[in-house]
């Protein structure tokens, strides 16, 4: 079980797929052991189909390990069934991917909002509308709140999706390529965005990343290649 002072723990994760046309299965997650901290900011690196996706998405509980263990706080995912585990990434976990996924007949606000409508209790929705648009202030978008993405630059988008990702106060911020498809400018001010976000909400943040000027400026770097992590060699 998880200490007090771990929110997210991976235990000897192993992820394999078929491959009928090489005739094994392929193993792209050897043996990931790993705890991260509450609060903490992690990137994970690593070339291009090293498995990084994979391992983010069964930390989010989008995919399952085909062997190991995941917990987050003192939760088994692994124990959890399809619908419980939805529960916990509507609950527990923020996704920020490279395409921002926003709905292009909603406006900003109602876009940030969707998370909040599958939250079973009404407590959770209360106050949803003023937590979504002091957010959008705070990321520079409270004049945008009534536009459609249509309407938004780049940059503007992935803040929107930040925002959503934040509405329901996860423990846990997973951002995937985040600004993967975003101009040098857009990219510096979403990085440090996300930091500044991660110490005024207390979230934990896990970045998937390809650059290393995102990377460099979290607090642990780990590398992942040929399906296991290990911290990146000196530079």
């Amino acid at each position: 079980m998880p200490s007090a002072t771990t929110l997210l723990k991976l235990a000897a994760v192993s992820k394999h797929y078929d491959a009928p046309d090489k005739g094994a299965a392929v193993t792209v997650l050897h043996d990931i052991s790993l705890e991260v901290a509450p609060g903490e900011a992690l990137a994970i690196v690593g070339p291009s189909g090293s498995g990084k996706s994979t391992l983010l998405h069964i930390m989010g509980t989008l995919d399952r390990p085909t062997s190991g263990s995941v917990s987050l706080g003192e939760q088994d995912l692994g124990a959890l069934d399809d619908r419980q585990l939805a529960a916990v990434r509507n609950r527990k976990i923020g996704f920020v991917f490279q395409a921002h996924y926003l709905l292009p007949q909603c406006t900003v606000l109602e876009n940030v909002l969707v998370p909040t409508l599958a939250l079973a209790e009404a407590a959770g929705r209360d106050g949803a509308s003023a937590r979504a648009e002091r957010l959008l202030k705070r990321v520079g978008l409270g004049d945008r709140t009534a536009h459609r993405p249509g309407q938004l630059s780049g940059g503007e988008r992935q803040r929107v999706a930040v925002v959503r990702a934040l509405i329901n106060q996860p423990p846990l911020l997973l951002a995937d390529e985040p600004t993967g498809s975003l101009d040098h400018s857009s990219a510096e001010h979403l990085g440090q965005l996300l930091l500044e976000l991660n110490r005024e909400e207390g979230v934990t943040l896990i970045v998937v990343t390809h650059s290393l000027d995102l990377a460099r400026r979290m607090g642990r770097v780990l590398e992942l290649k040929d399906g296991r992590l290990a911290p990146p060699p000196a530079r």
